[in-house]
């Protein structure tokens, strides 16, 4: 780990403008100034953010939502281009780090990623999910090209891992092997156990989580949309009702989580922590036996790394 200042992180847990892109834009953007004038250095959204995830999925038998496929499609992000021009100018005006969770669209493709984009308002890194999650495969590809990315903030070392990335303990460690301070979870688990699983992450890599959960009711979905008023109800039929949580090296709990309401969660992360853990426990360190375990990792057409 590099000496590096402590960094305030923004973990931002509050309903899109579902399966619509420019809307969902505009309120990230706006929410990032929000964070930044709180002193946020670093800005998380939750997975597949923009246009929203693709819970429908799971309320549906397979390929009977052509609408909503084409829907979502079309509302997906192109990370080369304009489209994300309102973050950019959000970022570089309140100079910060995003890292926004989107539906990228590359070709005919849909990829479950997250774009980091800097305080200067430029792309820096983009990773794309490795293995969507079972009903997930209807939509999202297998993650190709940047995978395992890692920027640096200020001299503090970030990746992420899209929800059950998170249980794939060889993706766990090749983070590890990058020397990264800061783990991000966007997820849409909404379990009791994630909360856990954010813990031992950062006692096993003795690193810094912060896990950004969707928070989504039935109400939040268009009604033009065919079989809407059949497959979702009200305020009360919640999709995602969130699980935010800042985790300090060891597991101890710094924010939240937040659960059942909108809200940006934070905290200042004091990178002395994660030092100070790794004297005990550094998991590719001196706690590592590489004469007897080793991880190979396949780095061809993978950017940032």
């Amino acid at each position: 780990m590099n000496a590096a200042k402590d960094l305030k992180v923004a973990a931002v847990q509050v309903a899109p403008a579902y399966l619509d892109r420019d809307a969902t834009l505009q309120i990230a953007a706006e929410q990032i100034e929000k964070a930044a004038a709180d002193g946020a250095g670093l800005v998380v959204f939750p997975e597949s953010f923009v246009p929203g995830y693709p819970d429908w999925l799971w309320r549906q038998k397979p390929f009977h939502d052509s609408a909503w496929y084409s829907r979502f499609a079309d509302q997906a992000i192109e990370v080369e281009g304009p489209m994300l021009d309102p973050v950019r100018e959000a970022a570089k005006a309140a100079g910060v780090w995003v890292a926004l969770g989107i539906t990228e669209r590359d070709g005919g493709t849909l990829f479950n990623a997250v774009v980091y984009i800097n305080s200067d308002g430029e792309t820096a890194g983009l990773h794309r999910k490795l293995i969507p999650t079972g009903a997930e495969r209807m939509v999202w590809g297998n993650g190709q090209g940047p995978m395992l990315t890692v920027v640096d903030i200020d001299g503090v070392k970030v990746g992420s891992l899209i929800c059950w990335e998170n249980y794939m303990p060889l993706a766990r460690a090749a983070m590890y092997e990058q020397g990264i301070d800061v783990l991000l979870a966007p997820t849409w688990d909404n379990s009791d156990e994630w909360v856990s699983t954010l813990r031992h992450i950062a006692k096993e890599g003795q690193i810094f989580v912060v896990g950004v959960t969707a928070h989504l009711r039935g109400s939040d979905v268009p009604r033009d949309l065919p079989g809407a008023d059949e497959i979702y109800g009200g305020d009360e039929d919640w999709m995602s009702k969130g699980n935010t949580s800042i985790v300090a090296p060891g597991g101890e709990i710094l924010a939240g989580p937040l659960v059942g309401e909108a809200g940006i969660v934070s905290a200042t992360l004091e990178l002395d922590r994660v030092l100070a853990g790794r004297r005990m426990f550094d998991p590719t360190g001196h706690y590592s036996r590489p004469d007897v375990l080793s991880l190979t990792i396949n780095r061809n057409g993978q950017d940032n790394e």
